[in-house]
């Protein structure tokens, strides 16, 4: 296509300039005719000048002479007469020859203006534009146009900004070859591509000293071959590219054909194997493989599957081991040798570096987990198991980050947000970036997590979970002191000042400056003690005062002893003051005003005595009445007993129910005393139990005998739920047998006529337990706490009324025991008491045990 263009360029615009030549050579020729013109209307004229002289001498005598003057004349004249009829003769025969020229050239550039129209139209079709430049400084002449889809301007202004419609490369090529072409002379042939990606074939001419750029849209045929040739090119220079990186880069690389001859290596290739360059290798087959590593190359790798295997060789005098990967393709095969010698003994360092770095983690107190580049859970310590509470089994199928989040979750151990979705992305970002995230979880137990998540450059992420909940409630408890320390000392009551080693106040609060009568400017921060004690000097000035607090408080010694005493000012104020060392070398002085206290103590010690003097004498009075009273209450009630029996006489039916209240009077009243004496044993104590081994079914048929007539009388039931092997008890028979019926007769006494009381007996190990519950009236709360105290008694809802001792000994009995004693009411709904008595060792026992 280049041939046909430069053949049209020259059969049709070759003929055009030859044209134009003609035209110039006839032009020439006309002046030289005009010129010979002007010699022969000269010679005309001289010849008119003398031809009349001339005539006039042939006209004359015969008889005249001529001189030699004239005759020189004449013969001047005969001869200018020949040159210009000559000279017409030969201007005539000129003008005929220029005259037929002239008609040739007429008849010659009415052809070529008649051919410029239609070579123009050739030229100027819509797949060619051409630049034309008249010498290094013309203006370019532009004819033709490219097709629209091209890209290429319409405008001749804008065609040659070839950056706006060639891609860059393009440009700067097309740009170098112009410059070359009018400046060097250098002709060229180029495929370029526009922005639009269509290819444009431009080529760059000289001819009658212009510069021509051919710009010329290809056809299919032609695009293809263009663009195969781009392709072409970029392969080359990539092929140069790879070749190039493949030389600069540390690792033997090689190329076989299909016989498994080397055809190509790199640099580190010609190391390996000694030699100076690859054509050396190449013309001597110098080989890095052994003969047996090549066959199994040759043997197992194919295009699907590529031969890769570590393999040890020897290259540089010196055995090592390379990585070694081998593709086939269908001309050949190609492939590369890692040296991992290094590799291998770190990796040896990598394995017992790890697996000392996880034993020391393990130890560790503080949560760490390893996550690997898919996030998936490689390495935790026990402190992240027991932190999260999660099964070892489960974290050693190696969890997603994702999926561990999630259970967590499950779980309730999550802080609770808002949105999950947006907390859990914002979360696992780490494994996107190569910055340390740190975060605060607050965890639903209370804790308080700092967590650290650091990414790793090859991928993956180590988090630590750093246990904050201490070190937040310590700096919240200290934040809070200093804020109650300031209001606490300025209300506080008790004078405080607080002195720096160098003896200058740092703080003190009101009370001080009220009991020594100073003024806030006077104690201002940063005074001097000495300023201070003389301030202080009117209220107390005494060598137990403020110098001997200045002497401690600026005392040089290691140890600084603290002090207290007792200060009477001089005003009549009794101060109780301390000496206390602080950190810091930093001392306290308190001051307590003990006025109002010294004289409340000594009240306090007169009602004291006064106090110990009446308990002593309510202890004699309890004692001695209860032992008085027992006598008398005994003689009642055997002669009670005797009016009963028939010896005495028979008795009226109002005498015998006389004797009966006096005999259930005198009862109760005998319980009471009884009562009183036990807790005045009690309290004295000096109560002592007698232990010995119960038979508790012989025990509870006793207690539900001796009841019978209590329940007869209060129309209740009893019923005892209680195993026939309830075995033996090592206790107090006799305080036990009290517990039950004191128990027993306090809800008889409150259960309704016709009720059932529910006793309920079992052992818990080498305990007795039983339950006694009613249908009663039951126990308010405000009286459910009191209800063990003395002389507290709920008489409502019960049959008899008494003072209110029956809990309280069963409280104290129990207790002697070591056992323990509840009650449960609910109001309306009745009241169950509970009891567990514990089986004690009997001392003789446990010595012949021994």
């Amino acid at each position: 296509m280049t041939a046909g263009i430069s053949n049209f360029w020259h059969s049709n615009v070759g003929p055009v300039r030859a044209t134009s030549g003609a035209f110039r050579s006839m032009a020439r020729g006309l002046r030289s005719v005009v010129s010979w013109r002007r010699v022969l209307a000269s010679g005309s004229a001289l010849t008119s000048l003398f031809l009349p002289a001339f005539a006039q001498a042939q006209s004359l005598p015969s008889i005249t002479r001529f001189d030699s003057a004239d005759m020189a004349g004449y013969a001047l004249v005969a001869g200018v007469l020949s040159a210009a009829l000559v000279s017409v003769l030969w201007l005539l025969r000129q003008r005929n020859r220029l005259e037929s020229e002239g008609q040739e050239l007429r008849s010659a550039l009415s052809d070529c203006q008649q051919k410029i129209p239609r070579y123009q139209a050739l030229i100027a079709d819509k797949n060619r534009r051409i630049v034309i430049w008249e010498g290094h400084t013309g203006k370019p002449e532009f004819l033709g146009q490219l097709p629209a889809e091209t890209g290429a301007p319409q405008a001749d202004v804008d065609f040659l900004a070839f950056g706006r419609w060639l891609k860059p490369h393009s440009a700067a090529e097309v740009e170098r070859a112009i410059e070359a072409l009018r400046t060097d002379a250098r002709s060229f042939d180029l495929i370029v591509e526009t922005l639009r990606g269509e290819v444009i074939e431009v080529q760059g001419r000289l001819s009658g000293g212009r510069a021509f750029a051919h710009f010329l849209a290809l056809n299919n045929l032609r695009a293809e071959l263009a663009e195969l040739k781009i392709e072409r090119n970029r392969l080359r220079n990539s092929i140069a590219t790879f070749e190039s990186l493949l030389n600069a880069i540390e690792q033997p690389v090689w190329q076989r054909d299909s016989e498994g001859r080397l055809t190509w290596v790199n640099q580190a290739y010609c190391e390996a194997a000694e030699a100076n360059s690859p054509d050396q290798v190449l013309g001597e087959g110098r080989e890095i493989l052994p003969t047996l590593t090549r066959q199994r190359i040759k043997a197992t790798a194919t295009a699907e599957s590529p031969f890769h295997d570590t393999i040890s060789t020897a290259v540089r005098g010196a055995r090592a081991f390379f990585d070694v990967v081998d593709v086939r393709g269908p001309a050949g095969s190609c492939g590369m040798a890692v040296d991992v010698s290094s590799a291998e003994g770190l990796r040896e360092e990598l394995a017992r570096t790890l697996k000392s770095h996880a034993e020391t983690l393990d130890h560790l107190g503080t949560p760490v987990a390893i996550f690997d580049g898919d996030r998936r859970l490689q390495f935790f310590n026990q402190a992240f198991s027991q932190l999260w509470e999660l099964d070892t089994k489960f974290l050693e199928s190696r969890p997603d980050h994702s999926e561990l989040l999630d259970k967590l979750r499950a779980a309730h151990k999550l802080p609770e947000e808002l949105s999950w979705k947006s907390w859990k992305e914002n979360t696992l970002s780490v494994y996107r970036t190569i910055e340390t995230q740190t975060d605060i979880w607050h965890l639903p137990n209370g804790q308080t997590l700092r967590v650290i998540a650091s990414a790793h450059p090859q991928g993956g992420a180590t988090w630590v979970f750093e246990n904050l909940t201490e070190q937040v409630n310590l700096e919240t408890r200290y934040n809070t002191l200093l804020r109650v320390q300031g209001e606490t000392i300025d209300h506080l009551s008790e004078g405080v000042a607080v002195f720096g080693p160098d003896g200058r106040i740092q703080l003190s609060n009101p009370a001080f400056r009220a009991l020594w009568g100073v003024t806030e400017e006077q104690t201002a921060v940063g005074t001097h003690i000495r300023l201070i004690e003389a301030a202080c000097a009117p209220s107390y000035d005494r060598p137990d005062g403020w110098k001997a607090f200045g002497k401690m408080i600026t005392s040089f010694e290691d140890e600084r002893p603290s002090s207290q005493g007792t200060l009477e000012l001089f005003s009549g104020l009794v101060l109780d003051y301390a000496v206390t060392p602080l950190p810091n070398a930093q001392t306290m002085l308190t001051f307590v005003n003990m006025t109002d206290s010294v004289r409340a103590e000594r009240a306090l010690k007169e009602k004291n005595d006064a106090l110990r003097k009446a308990d002593e004498l309510k202890n004699d009075f309890v004692q001695h009445v209860s032992y008085e009273l027992r006598s008398p209450l005994t003689n009642i009630i055997g002669f009670t007993d005797l009016l009963k029996t028939s010896t005495t006489g028979p008795l009226t039916e109002r005498q015998a129910e006389y004797v009966d209240h006096i005999s259930t009077s005198s009862a109760v009243l005998l319980t009471i005393v009884n009562d009183i004496l036990d807790l005045a044993t009690v309290d004295a104590g000096i109560m002592q139990l007698d232990y010995s081994e119960i038979d508790l079914s012989d025990l509870l048929d006793d207690v539900s005998m001796q009841m019978t007539d209590r329940l007869q009388e209060g129309g209740v039931t009893l019923e005892i739920a209680a195993s026939s092997q309830l075995g033996h008890l090592i206790a107090d028979r006799q305080r036990l047998k009290q517990i039950l019926i004191k128990i027993l007769t306090n809800a008889v006494n409150f259960a309704p006529e016709g009720s059932i009381v529910a006793m309920k007996c079992w052992r818990e190990g080498s305990d007795f337990v039983f339950s006694v519950a009613d249908s009663g009236c039951g126990i308010s709360p405000e009286m459910l706490s009191t209800v063990f105290d003395r002389f507290s008694t709920n008489s409502r809802g019960g049959k008899r009324s008494g003072p209110g001792l029956g809990l309280s000994i069963v409280q104290s009995f129990v207790n002697l025991h070591h056992g323990k004693v509840s009650i449960e009411s609910t109001p309306g709904s009745g009241t169950t008491v509970h009891c567990r008595v514990p089986s004690a060792a009997i001392p003789h026992l446990i010595a012949a045990a021994e």
